[in-house]
């Protein structure tokens, strides 16, 4: 069944690969302007979706990743937009060098063809993989989840006659209209035509995709992140950042799973997080040291960590508290519960900073600031198509240049080798 999508996508590809970036970035501003004036359409194929999974029973986690409102479609337009005002990495040259004989080697950027892009819940991924591969000259062959299947069917409509309107092939971003999971598997297998696997969703989708593609696939997306309370760090600065970790939208992958706190201020600063935090309606589980400078809390408010609790991404106003030795502790406790997405340091000594940037292998590695600033518009980068936590290729928001390979160029004076 997806053998002629592939073909096409294929084609695409070929097409884009050689659009200019002038009209590339027309087909931008056109795709932003007709999500703006098919807000409304797109917002009621959205209720739709929510109004099921509310039905199904989904959880508030999903639902919130689920949902499309006035300021999101804002967002996304906006992403859109700002896309047009980032350099195009296609065609770009770099590590430039003239050999000893006079042959002259740079690399170049070219796209990676097409992307195979799986996803559950966001639909804004939609939006964000069709303006992130226009730009970069990919096509792409996306499969969203049955909990979305209305939003996405009205977003590539709209993407699609963008396109065809630009004058760019319409198959350039293709949609898989169908909740059937076998399909999941026959994309994977399309190696003659697809160039990349994307997932995005949780450990169960990634762990699939892994060892069943026949195409490489681009791993991340599930974050367990922490923040470790140094014992010099500023309280009253420390809390916002906290709070803005955790809440500010808690069903994210970048957002905050376990606080760390050394032992030498726990007394003072477990009390004061728990305070700070529980207005938002966020409970918390705490390790046996935690525990014991929070007794005077509800016990429904603050239970005692169980046996998976700091493995665990929440995904919702839970937050794990732990309290370490030291900053080796912590860094162990990382090291050992971490999904390598998102970790910071509070602190105000530099050279306990510097440690842990040293130490702390994660795609992105954070000094008092909220560990949700991972995230591709944040980044600067116009939107993300993942956050990579693998080691090759591409670590955390994957924008532009990550949709990118190269080709070695080599141009001679008719030399032959000697």
């Amino acid at each position: 069944m997806l053998i002629e999508t592939g073909r096409r996508a294929k084609a695409a590809s070929k097409i884009l690969a050689r659009t200019a970036s002038e009209t590339k970035d027309a087909a931008l501003l056109a795709l932003a302007e007709a999500l703006n004036i098919h807000r409304a359409k797109v917002l009621s194929a959205n209720a739709r979706d929510v109004d099921a999974a509310r039905a199904d029973g989904l959880s508030e986690a999903m639902i919130d990743r689920l949902l499309l409102n006035e300021r999101r479609v804002d967002g996304l337009c906006a992403d859109l937009r700002h896309l047009v005002e980032l350099p195009d990495p296609v065609g770009q040259h770099f590590d430039e060098t003239t050999l000893p004989n006079g042959l002259h080697l740079r690399k170049q950027r070219v796209p990676l063809g097409v992307l195979g892009v799986i996803y559950e819940s966001r639909p804004n991924v939609t939006m964000d993989v069709a303006g992130l591969a226009l730009k970069t000259g990919n096509a792409a062959i996306l499969r969203g989840g049955s909990e979305t299947i209305h939003s996405n069917r009205t977003l590539v409509q709209i993407i699609q006659q963008t396109l065809g309107a630009q004058g760019l092939p319409a198959d350039s971003i293709q949609f898989i209209d169908s909740p059937d999971r076998a399909l999941v598997l026959e994309l994977l297998k399309l190696h003659e035509y697809i160039d990349i696997i994307i997932p995005r969703g949780g450990a169960k989708l990634h762990a699939f995709c892994r060892e069943n593609s026949q195409i490489p696939v681009i791993t991340g997306g599930i974050g367990i992140c922490h923040l470790f309370f140094d014992e010099s760090a500023d309280l009253a600065a420390s809390l916002p950042v906290i709070f803005n970790a955790k809440v500010q939208r808690p069903s994210t992958c970048n957002s905050l799973d376990t606080v760390l706190v050394d032992k030498n201020v726990a007394a003072r600063v477990l009390p004061r997080i728990v305070e700070h935090l529980a207005p938002a309606r966020v409970t918390f589980r705490a390790d046996p040291a935690a525990l014991s400078h929070l007794t005077s809390f509800d016990s429904a408010l603050v239970l005692p960590a169980g046996p998976d609790d700091f493995d665990t991404e929440w995904l919702s106003l839970v937050l794990g508290l732990k309290v370490v030795d030291s900053l080796d502790e912590a860094i162990e406790h990382i090291t050992a519960h971490s999904t390598a997405h998102s970790d910071g340091i509070l602190t105000e000594n530099s050279a306990h900073a510097a440690r842990f940037i040293a130490e702390v292998d994660s795609a992105a590695v954070y000094v008092n600031a909220s560990t949700r600033f991972t995230d591709g518009s944040q980044f600067g980068l116009g939107a993300e198509v993942a956050i990579s936590t693998q080691r090759l290729h591409a670590r955390g928001p994957m924008g532009l240049p990550e949709l990118t390979t190269y080709k070695w160029v080599a141009e001679g004076q008719y030399h032959v080798r000697p």
